[in-house]
Formats: C-alpha cells, sequence, structure tokens
C-alpha cells in the first residue's frame, strides 16, 4: 500500500465536514456576540438538513439518469464553492439584519446554508469516488473525515474558546466594561446575579475562518494528486487487469454498478454472509436503518441539545465535551483500519452501546439546568467521556457499514451517503421544534449556582 494515497485520502476526507464542524467548536466565542445565542445549535442543525435538496438531486440523477452527472467534475464544483462561502464567512460572520423588528444573524444563517450544501453533497460524492481507489484507502478516508472535527476543535483550544469567568453582573455595568455590558439581556443588567464573562480568545474569529478556509484548499489539492499522480494511479483496483478487462470488453461501469441485491437463484449459499455480496433484502434493510439511526443520533438529535447537556456542569465542560467528541471520530477509524470487522452483530451490539450512553446524554439535557452531579467535578469529567465514547461507538459502527457497502459496488455508496443524510434530515426534524418551539430544554447555565 502507498503511504502518499493514504495521506491524500485522509487530507481528501478531511475536507467533506470541516467548516460545519469548526462552527460547532467555536459556538463559545460565537454566541456571545449573535442575537440567536444558544438557540444557535439547533439553528444550524435544521439549516444543515434543508441544504440536503443537493444530494437528493445528485441521487436522483444516478438513478435515473446514470452518467450524466460526472463525479470529478461534481466535486471539483463543490469544493471550490467551499473555499470561496468558507471565505466570505469570515467576513460576514457577526453582520446582523433586522427582520420584522428583531435582530437576525441573516449572513451567518445563509453562508451555513451554502457551506452546507456542499458538506451534504460531500456525503455523496466523496464516499462513491472513494470506489477508484482500493478498498484499504476507505478507512483513511474515514479518518480524514473524522480529522475535519478534531482539527478545527484542537486549533480552538489553542485560540482560548470557552475560557469565561461568572462575574456578577451589577460589577461589570461600575467597572463600564462595554464588552461585558453587550453579553447582558436586559433581565441580567439588573440583576445582583452571575453571569459569563467571556476571555477574550488569542486570535479572532475572522482569522479562525481562514484557518478553515486553508483546509478546504488542502482538500482541493489532495483531491488534483487523487487524479493525476502516478503513484496513486497505480492503487486503482483495476489497473493491474485493464488489458484483461479490454479484451473480455467489459467496462469499469460495470464493476461499479454491481447491484446491492444479487439473485440467489441457481448459486450455492455461502458459509459467511458478511461481505460477500449476497445480503438479502432483509440484511440491507438491517444495514441502512442501522446507518439512518446512527447518523441521526451523531448529526442532528445530540449536537442539537449538546449546550443543555454540558453547559451546566460549566463552559470548560462544554467546550472539552466538544473536543473529546471530535477525537473520537479519527480514533475509531485508526482502530478499524487495523480491525476491519463486517460483522452485522458487532454493528447491531455497538449500536445498542452508542445509543444507551446517547440516552444518558439526553436526559442530562431534558435534566437541564440541574442534571445529575452538576455541582461536581466528577459531574464533568463524566459528561466529557460520555460524549467520547457515545462518538467512538457510533464512528464504528459507520466504518463498519462502510467497509461492507464498499464491497457492494458504486451505486451501494451513493445510497450510503443519501441515507445519512436523510437520517440526519429525520433527527434534525425531530428536534427542532422540541427545543424552539415547545421549549421543551430549559437552557444550560455555566454560572449555574441554584442546584443543590
Amino acid at each position: 500500500m502507498s503511504i502518499l494515497t493514504h495521506v491524500l485520502a485522509s487530507l481528501f476526507g478531511m475536507g467533506s465536514w470541516v467548516t460545519i464542524c469548526g462552527l460547532w467548536v467555536e459556538l463559545p466565542l460565537m454566541v456571545p456576540q449573535i442575537p440567536e445565542g444558544w438557540y444557535l445549535p439547533s439553528y444550524l442543525s435544521v439549516i444543515i438538513q434543508l441544504a440536503n435538496i443537493s444530494p437528493l438531486f445528485v441521487t436522483l440523477m444516478h438513478r435515473f439518469h446514470p452518467g450524466t452527472l460526472r463525479e470529478t467534475t461534481v466535486i471539483y464544483f463543490i469544493v471550490s464553492f467551499g473555499i470561496l462561502t468558507s471565505f466570505f464567512l469570515a467576513f460576514f460572520w457577526s453582520e446582523r439584519v433586522v427582520v420584522q423588528g428583531v435582530e437576525r444573524s441573516v449572513p451567518l444563517l445563509l453562508l451555513t446554508f451554502l457551506i452546507s450544501i456542499v458538506d451534504c453533497t460531500s456525503s455523496v460524492t466523496f464516499l462513491p469516488f472513494m470506489m477508484q481507489l482500493k478498498a484499504e484507502y476507505l478507512t483513511s478516508y474515514y479518518i480524514g473525515e473524522g480529522l475535519s472535527g478534531l482539527i478545527p476543535a484542537l486549533v480552538a483550544m489553542v485560540q482560548g474558546v470557552g475560557f469565561m469567568d461568572c462575574v456578577n453582573a451589577s460589577q461589570i455595568l461600575r467597572s463600564n466594561e462595554t464588552l461585558g455590558i453587550q453579553y447582558l439581556n436586559g433581565s441580567e443588567r439588573g440583576a445582583n446575579n452571575l453571569v459569563p464573562y467571556y476571555h477574550p480568545a488569542n486570535f479572532s474569529v475572522e482569522a479562525y475562518f481562514f484557518f478553515l478556509t486553508a483546509m478546504m484548499v488542502v482538500c482541493l489539492v489532495a483531491f488534483l494528486l487523487l487524479n493525476y499522480l502516478p503513484a496513486v494511479t497505480r492503487e486503482r483496483p483495476n489497473s493491474l487487469n485493464n488489458k484483461a478487462t479490454n479484451r473480455n470488453g467489459e467496462s469499469k461501469k460495470s464493476f461499479e454498478l454491481k447491484p446491492m441485491i444479487s439473485s440467489q437463484k441457481g448459486l450455492q449459499k455461502p458459509k459467511s454472509k458478511f461481505g460477500s455480496g449476497t445480503y438479502t433484502w432483509l440484511q440491507v434493510v438491517y444495514i441502512y436503518i442501522i446507518l439512518a439511526w446512527v447518523n441521526a443520533l451523531t448529526n442532528t438529535v445530540l449536537p442539537s441539545v449538546q449546550s443543555y447537556s454540558c453547559l451546566p456542569y460549566g463552559n470548560q465542560a462544554y467546550h472539552w465535551s466538544a473536543t473529546m467528541a471530535n477525537v473520537a471520530n479519527p480514533v475509531a477509524c485508526f482502530i478499524a483500519m487495523f480491525y476491519p470487522y463486517r460483522s452485522l452483530v458487532l454493528m447491531g451490539v455497538l449500536t445498542s452501546v452508542g445509543s444507551v450512553i446517547g440516552v444518558y446524554l439526553m436526559g442530562m439535557a431534558v435534566l437541564s439546568p440541574c442534571p445529575l452531579l452538576v455541582n461536581e467535578t466528577s459531574g464533568a469529567v463524566l459528561i466529557a467521556f460520555a460524549w467520547f465514547f457515545f462518538i467512538f461507538t457510533l464512528s464504528l459502527v459507520k466504518v463498519v457499514i462502510a467497509v461492507i457497502l464498499r464491497d457492494e459496488g458504486h451505486s451501494a455508496l451513493v445510497w450510503c451517503g443519501a441515507i445519512v443524510q436523510l437520517g440526519s434530515m429525520l433527527g434534525a426534524v425531530t428536534m427542532f421544534p422540541l427545543v424552539n418551539v415547545y421549549g421543551f430544554f430549559s437552557s444550560g447555565d455555566s454560572c449555574n449556582s441554584n442546584c443543590l
């Protein structure tokens, strides 16, 4: 195997969700300066899912007009568009527009939607593109996808995201700290209570978004090299038998369009059903339901309430929970590189374990602002590790499914991306009214002192 190809596959995968993941970890610095406050995570979840119109279009084109869309061309376009949009985000993220007498972060929400189109479309283009390389490089791609969350989180730690003190509101007013006054609403200004005061970061939010733009540029360069570098060309699965392929009149397209369901007539049942390309309809439905469920939990359902589950334990607990969650994904993918299991039973066990941890996290969000162990250090440690193992176990499930579907051909991976986005969308549609309409969750207070 080529180490260079592994690196390029990881750098390519790194650009899949880097800007959206970067937004999540930058929230503690952004929220005090935007009118939506900590309602922003649920807005982001819905906006990201609205962008699914783009992968839906790509999936339908693959289904009804196969071969019309050139995958490589689409990837060049969306990555270039992502670079441009991320660049504009650095300039306009804090701008406000008055809508029906209320200030809204319209530029931020609009640019988030455009970036989401790029990232959502990557689910149905990046993964099928990896069919052109040997199966070993698919896990490297998933490691890169995990790095799209980890690297922004590490940069945010260097930036100083989440460092704050709990100070008396009247003390801020008396000291005439204009920056602090900007963060207080009317009730807080007149109250003698503790409120969060955020320390200045080591570098600005704008500089952080410029860094995310640079990561998108790296993704584009890696994609160029994956297409044109001779060392990578030798790693394509059909490169050694192109002559035999031409002699037999078989095209590469026929290999890529290998059906997900194979006819069982006239075939001897294999000893192992895993990875053999002979899954029954029931097994296929099981795989895709698990895929939709896992992505709903990890992409929208739990991220929508992450602030509620973590902020009662303090701002540092929230920041470390977000960071640990981003570390979990590449760690899981790295382990899967050496143990590429295809077991449907293991998939179900890991999904169950991850779902149980998700229930705990959701329970803490429901109990906010007074969850279990709220005034204890152990509570903060437990919530951070719960987020780590939640993402870790379900990331392993994603890799197991990807390894299985990789052997089923190009079409299976296209539908894999579509199911990922469908599950995420259903999760967002479910959570948005619970958070923003019915007020089912109470805002976590990082300076909470009322829970006994």
